[in-house]
């Protein structure tokens, strides 16, 4: 409930208006509607934070109506509709998941082959310069490029779209719960959501382009359910379908799940992502678009593929589209292995709800300096640039060159080109296995430590130097003001610690280090991001090897389980961090000893069943509620009844139109002059705004009926249902609001209404703090 200004108003209205007032006739025999009602059951505030940080700016938050309103416009548009509609509704809905499809996957090849074509043009310059032993100025080239590369994607976040900064995965996780959070799915967010991240990817950041990319394709989703475009003159009346917050949700699922199947070339995995990580609400007809819209990512990916072999669109590595292929190596494995694995899930829910922590810990210290403006988000973003540039060519000196291996041939050193065998300052048939990690793109990393064969191709301390590396700079580069993805890191530092252990364990294993590196890797996602058939999926699409399903389940139930014990999942964390009301899965243990009654917040304004049109635009002016129950009472009824909810939106949309009546009992023309559709919501639009609209003073004494408008099927609630057995229901109806009805007759029709800031632990520990040490 929208309440930011509600102690303004009890203020304001305390005198007037703090009474129940019935509808009754004058002495003259006429009809006297009352003014607004403000039902006296409880005149308690929501006094909790409803603003939440969102790239780094403190903005408004509100909810989405993701309920069907079922008013007698719907039902009149239903009876109405004709075959052909509901054809092209359908029809419309597939083709919008075969564009979010078309457009990700394009934008996933963009933006490999940008980060690929920039790195490597940056990287092949750098070593020319080593070859000719020229490294102070190779150090400047690399961390100069490095520098202006980060400034680029900077600028672009602090300046055009602060809401691209960041993973983006956690306010899409919002978003889907059904949170509103201004301009994080914007066209300008789409834009530096693209350009960012490659700038940031590029200037060797330990970042991912992964959630970046899960963002990107949720953008896509949301622009395409707009609903057209007034200003550019793109519009049609096939889109008016998708103007409403249900719809769109559908179609950022499918971005979300597109997103991730770009980023990894994993459709199943992608799919999974939505069901278990994303989406809050789902259904079998939004299985099949998400696995239809993966499907066309993974199809536009191996076209363009294809038309890349032989290197001609990548400057550097095997274009950027990855896949680390380990099924060269068959998995056999006994008991003993299946120790070495639970160790692995053991050590890897350890370092990840630790990581937690420590992200958690630098987020917060970034948004104090964050707020400080864009030019102190600039400054922080170049501080972590220079550093980690300094890490990335100069940890590389303290390994010793180790001679190349005699099978491999011409391969090793690699020079020029993506490969296993970096030199860097090493002699001829020599090689640098820390440079092979540090100085190269994350996903050629990834390729050379999820490689099988000898574990003698990296020293036992270069891996443990590049996990300890990987690990700090990963937590202090996530939320810093560029586009972030946290997969990469978390995979880098996982596959060194498991590579480690591989070696380590060799003599008493079978399993090959590069199996070793997998099994860490999924062992350290499953401890940050507390994911596990998703992440599973994922990762065997990845590594196209299906044999190592049983110990990758094991290990990812383990790390989970184990992590769990300590804090919540990375996204988790994020979320509560930036203050957005999520609404969780489950009810918290001290809402069974409480009723819905006990936290309804004031106060509640209602309107008539036919009201003023005066009325109804000053209790806009003075409340920002969005919801407004509306109440039938004597003379047309013997006793006040409940006739449902009318939204704010719907009363805007009422008082553009003008569609009043002159008198009480006149024949409404709403149900003449508008459909449904022209109370379809806006898209990234700011809609009606009521300063904007103009009505007369003799128009403020004419009359709405609202029956037509309100929507007579609302869910309620009786007062004495369990608190807990009630925000199940919110959340799993996906409300925005929830009316609380007496549980007694011969009082007021409604006790109240229940929103998502009502059911968050700040609103209810602060009116009952004893709740919180009982279990």
């Amino acid at each position: 409930m929208e309440m930011e200004d509600d102690g303004r108003d009890v203020e304001h209205m305390g005198k007037e208006e703090d009474r129940i007032i019935i509808s009754s006739r004058s002495s003259s025999g006429g009809l006297t509607l009352r003014e607004p009602l403000l039902v006296k059951n409880n005149n308690r505030l929501n006094t909790t934070s409803q603003v939440a940080i969102v790239g780094a700016n403190v903005c408004q938050i509100e909810s989405l109506d993701y309920e069907i309103v079922e008013n007698d416009l719907f039902k009149q548009d239903r009876r109405l509709g004709a075959k052909a509609e509901i054809v092209q509704y359908a029809i419309l809905k597939w083709t919008f998941a075969l564009l979010i499809g078309l457009g990700t996957g394009l934008v996933a090849f963009f933006n490999n082959i940008g980060v690929e074509n920039i790195a490597g043009f940056k990287l092949l310059l750098t070593n020319h310069l080593m070859l000719d032993h020229k490294y102070h100025q190779a150090f400047a080239l690399y961390a100069g490029c490095n520098m202006v590369l980060a400034i680029a994607a900077a600028a672009l976040c602090a300046y055009v779209a602060p809401a691209a900064a960041g993973s983006g995965i956690p306010e899409v996780k919002a978003y889907l719960n059904g949170v509103d959070a201004p301009s994080i799915l914007a066209p300008p967010t789409l834009f530096v959501k693209i350009f960012g991240s490659i700038f940031g990817v590029a200037a060797g950041f330990v970042v991912g382009k992964e959630g970046p990319m899960v963002h990107t394709g949720a953008c896509i989703g949301n622009l395409l359910g707009q609903g057209g475009s007034k200003k550019y003159g793109l519009t049609w009346k096939g889109f008016r379908y998708f103007k409403n917050d249900r719809d769109r949700r559908d179609l950022i699922t499918c971005g979300a799940a597109a997103g991730v199947a770009g980023a990894f070339r994993a459709p199943v995995g992608g799919v999974l992502f939505a069901l278990e990580e994303a989406a809050s609400w789902w259904r079998s007809a939004l299985m099949w678009r998400t696995f239809f819209t993966t499907a066309v990512v993974a199809v536009v990916l191996r076209g363009f593929m294809e038309y890349c072999k032989g290197g001609i669109c990548g400057l550097f590595g095997e274009g950027g589209l990855i896949m680390f292929d380990v099924n060269s190596v068959k998995p056999a494995y006994s008991i003993p292995d299946l120790l070495v694995v639970i160790f692995l899930g053991v050590i890897g829910g350890l370092l990840g709800s630790l990581y937690n922590y420590l992200v958690d810990k630098v987020l917060r210290t970034y948004n104090i300096i964050n707020e400080k403006g864009p030019i102190f988000k600039i400054i922080l973003v170049m501080i972590i640039s220079f550093l980690t540039s300094c890490c990335s060519f100069g940890v590389p000196w303290l390994s010793k060159c180790i001679p190349c291996p005699p099978h491999v041939g011409d391969q090793c050193p690699t020079v020029g080109h993506s490969g296993h065998y970096k030199n860097f300052q090493c002699p001829p048939n020599h090689y640098n296995d820390l440079a092979s990690l540090f100085f190269t793109t994350n996903d050629d990393a990834i390729r050379n430590l999820f490689i099988a064969g000898s574990h003698k191709r990296f020293q036992l301390s270069s891996l443990l130097i590049f996990f300890v590396a990987i690990y700090f700079l990963g937590i202090i580069t996530y939320g810093i003001a560029i586009p972030s993805g946290l997969f990469i890191p978390v995979i880098l530092a996982g596959a060194s610690y498991g590579r480690v252990a591989g070696s380590l364990l060799s003599p008493f294993t079978v399993l090959d280090v590069g199996l070793f590196a997998l099994l860490g890797a999924a062992s350290f996602l499953g401890g940050t991001m507390r994911m596990t058939v998703s992440l599973c999926v994922i990762l065997l699409e990845l590594t196209n090897n299906l044999l190592m399903l049983p110990l990758v389940m094991l290990v990812l139930l383990i790390s989970k389980s184990v992590a769990d014990c300590f804090n919540k999942g990375v996204y988790d964390q994020i979320v509560e961090m930036k203050g957005l009301p999520y609404l969780e899965v489950h009810a918290e243990p001290y809402m069974r000893h409480l009723v819905a009654g006990d936290v309804v917040s004031g106060p509640l304004f209602t309107f008539s069943g036919i009201e003023k049109v005066g009325n109804i635009v000053h209790t806009l002016k003075v409340t920002r509620h969005n919801g407004f129950p509306v109440i039938d009472e004597p003379p047309f009824l013997e006793a006040p009844e409940l006739c449902g909810l009318v939204l704010r939106s719907h009363l805007l949309v009422i008082l553009k139109h003008k569609a009043f009546t002159t008198r009480p009992n006149e024949r409404s023309l709403i149900m003449n002059k508008l459909r449904a559709h022209d109370f379809g919501k806006p898209g990234s639009g700011k809609g009606i705004r009521l300063d904007d609209l103009k009505i007369s003073e003799e128009e403020m004494e004419m009359y709405v009926d609202m029956h037509h408008i309100t929507n007579k099927s609302s869910y309620t609630v009786v007062e004495t249902m369990s608190l807990a057995k009630t925000a199940v229901l919110f959340r799993e109806l996906g409300l925005r609001h929830l009316l609380v009805v007496p549980k007694t007759s011969g009082r007021p029709p409604i006790v109240g209404i229940l929103t998502r800031h009502d059911f968050m632990s700040e609103h209810i520990l602060g009116l009952y703090p004893h709740c919180n040490s009982r279990k």
